[in-house]
Formats: structure tokens, sequence, C-alpha cells
């Protein structure tokens, strides 16, 4: 999707959002046009819902806002007198669009206080498992990973099997292109061995801010740019993923941009003198 398309497809979001919940907004106390503002209307739905301001930031973060939306969903049938955990499911299968139903009635019914809404041990479970996952997939996708080293290109430093956490943030995490992604896998489900995303939506490549270069000899993870993995898409002829689904690598950064790199007997030479490399 090129910029135009985005902000055609923001806009008709902010449409559907302004069509199932206008009323909502006057029953709680709001001016019913405050619900067609973008990003006006979030920080106002938010207060609403009695959740922090700065949750409108998740929104705009790959992933996790989809989540953020399911919460969302659940909070907004709550707050309108739907309190059963059976509505919260609805409201997710449904996509939001349950709500519809509600903005509709001749006269929603705001709970002002959150003490009014009543709260089971199965909807305190399920919203600590999604908070859980909320956090994790932050850290996740801007901060660390974890990895398996999965073959032995690098025995003496890191052996098949080791478990590591890789940092995102020193390099500068790379902001998710994939918009629709299972959370907490890469590119393939566990146990079912398919797609965990789907290759539509793309968001244009992205990067946060780095707080170092890459030196010689660093070890790196980084995607594969010519994907031919096809272990798990077998009745693709070829495989196309996304970016950031592309398959993951990990090796040692032995030249960097302008280095003239030679191999002599078994060993690389940079700009004419022999690369000595550290004991692991």
């Amino acid at each position: 999707m090129n910029g135009f398309e985005w902000v055609v497809f923001f806009l008709f979001i902010q449409l559907i959002h302004f069509l199932g919940t206008w009323k909502l907004y006057i029953s709680a106390g709001e001016r019913p046009w405050k619900a067609i503002i973008p990003i006006y209307n979030a920080i106002i739905f938010l207060k609403i819902l009695h959740r922090p301001k700065w949750w409108v930031l998740l929104l705009f973060l790959p992933v996790i806002n989809l989540m953020i939306f399911m919460v969302l969903w659940v909070d907004t049938v709550k707050h309108f007198g739907k309190t059963s955990p059976i509505d919260g499911v609805i409201a997710i299968l449904t996509l939001g669009f349950f709500i519809y139903t509600i903005n509709y009635q001749k006269s929603p019914k705001y709970l002002v206080d959150k003490s009014m809404i009543k709260r089971s041990a199965f909807n305190e479970w399920i919203g600590s498992i999604i908070f859980a996952v909320i956090a994790a997939t932050f850290v996740h996708n801007y901060f660390f990973q974890p990895y398996i080293i999965p073959t032995g290109s690098l025995e003496k430093s890191l052996l098949i099997g080791d478990f590591l956490f890789v940092s995102k943030f020193h390099y500068g995490a790379r902001v998710p292109s994939t918009t629709l992604a299972f959370p907490m896998v890469h590119d393939t489900l566990p146990i079912i061995k398919s797609r965990s995303y789907l290759k539509k939506p793309q968001l244009p490549y992205m990067r946060f801010p780095k707080l170092q270069q890459i030196k010689r000899n660093d070890i790196v993870v980084f995607n594969w740019p010519a994907d031919t993995v096809r272990q798990f898409f077998v009745k693709e002829a070829g495989v196309k993923k996304p970016i950031d689904k592309k398959s993951n690598y990990v090796k040692r950064c032995v030249g960097l941009p302008g280095d003239e790199l030679e191999i002599k007997n078994g060993f690389v030479y940079i700009d004419g003198k022999k690369n000595q490399l550290p004991n692991r």
C-alpha cells in the first residue's frame, strides 16, 4: 500500500468508528462530533473507557494494536451494560461490530463508575493473559528476541542448541512492516506449521534510531535477503515473504562497507590484513 492508500484506509477506519460509537459519546457526556476527529477521538474514547490516554500510541504499533483493539472492544461493551463474558467474546468474534448494536439502541446506558461493572474470575484471568501477551510482544518486537542457534556455522562461538537473547535496539529496532500477524512468533505457527501472518497490507520500511554502529567481528542476526526456505510452504512455487518475515540468520560480520575482503588459505583478510577473531 502506498501513502495515499494508507490515508484512505485510516480515514475509512475513522468513519467506521464514528458510525459505531457516536451515540456512545453522547451517553458518556461528550459531543458526538468528537467521534469523527482522528486521534482526538481515540483520546476521548480512552477517557470514556477509563484507560490511560497514552494508550493512543499503542494503537499505532503494528501487531500490538490488534490486541489493544480487542481490549477496547471488550471494555466498550462492558461500559455500556454488556458485562457478561459471552458479550466480550461476541465483541471480539465480530471484530467490534457488536458495538453497533449497542450504539443504535434507543438510549445506551453508560456505566460511569468502574465499580458498577461486574467482573468475573474468567474476565480477570483472560485480561491478565492478554496484557501479559501485549507486554511480551512489545519487548519481543522492539527490545529483545530469543533465538536458538540451529546450525554449527559459528562453532567455537555459538553451538547448536545455544539459547540466547538478541538485542534489537542497539542497531535500531525495525518497525514491523507486516500489520496482520500472530504475536510472539516469526513466520510459522507452532504445531500446525502454517503461515503466521497475512502478506497485505504492508507498512513501509522504518527503523528507530540506533545506539551504535555494527563493528567488525560483531555477531549479528539478520533476515536472509533471498528467501528460499520452502519446508513450511510446499504449495508455493517460490517463497516471497515480507522483509520482516524472511528467515533469520546469525553470522559474524567480518567486513564493513568500503572494506576490501580477501580469503587466502582459509583465512579472511581485510584491507590486506589478516582478520583477528576473538577466542570465542
